[in-house]
């Protein structure tokens, strides 16, 4: 009896637990979106105006203000003031490292133009016969070609459970297998330590990985 209680009790907690932890990020996240009304003049906040409290009217104005945003730096009078304000912090010692590296990193991220971040590789890392997860991040980078003498890739070893922290190597194609799981599947074996695993249907698997026949 008291196993059965055990069994349904932790039945119940994995049902309420993905729910509770999902509901928390979204309350803290919009919480802190929120928080950005402060910004507004006191006459001009949603309290001032309705009287009440909207929760995610933050959320709200945060999209309205990407969206504006990026209608006027894709029109050519945007697109001039983006290069004068980029031009001033290009003059910032430590400012403009930082700015140059995380524009570039969006860029990669967010781009459809680029094959950066869609392949999911496997690389022999931290030494041979360990295996680890890693994206691609660009491939032929010449320079880097020509000084080791062979093709490499570009790729980003993320670390675990946090994946927006990692590596930046270079490995050899040769020494690269790559996978057919997505971004996002790979992305959720590595936030989960490697406990939820993605379904894999094999058209054609190898000799060594099919199952045994059974023996007559």
């Amino acid at each position: 009896m008291v196993i059965r209680i055990r069994r349904y009790f932790i039945a119940g907690l994995l049902v309420w637990l993905p729910v509770g932890a999902t509901f928390l990020v979204f309350t803290l996240a919009l919480d802190l979106v929120d928080r950005l009304l402060f910004l507004l003049p006191p006459p001009w906040r949603p309290e001032a105006l309705l009287g009440f409290r909207i929760p995610g009217l933050g959320l709200i104005l945060v999209l309205i203000v990407f969206v504006v945003t990026g209608v006027l730096a894709a029109n050519l009078l945007g697109r001039r003031l983006v290069k004068s304000y980029e031009s001033v912090l290009a003059r910032i010692p430590f400012v403009r490292t930082v700015y140059s590296a995380v524009k570039h990193f969006a860029e990669v991220v967010f781009s459809d133009s680029t094959a950066s971040f869609k392949k999911v590789l496997l690389i022999e890392y931290p030494r041979e016969n360990l295996y680890s997860l890693a994206f691609q991040t660009s491939e032929n980078p010449a320079e880097v070609q020509a000084a080791t003498g062979e093709p490499v890739v570009a790729v980003f070893l993320p670390t675990t459970p946090n994946p927006t922290s990692g590596f930046m190597l270079f490995v050899p194609t040769r020494s690269v297998v790559e996978l057919d799981m997505s971004v996002e599947e790979a992305l959720k074996m590595i936030i989960s330590l490697g406990v939820v695993v993605p379904p894999w249907h094999p058209v054609h698997p190898t000799d060594d990985l099919a199952p045994p026949e059974p023996s007559p």
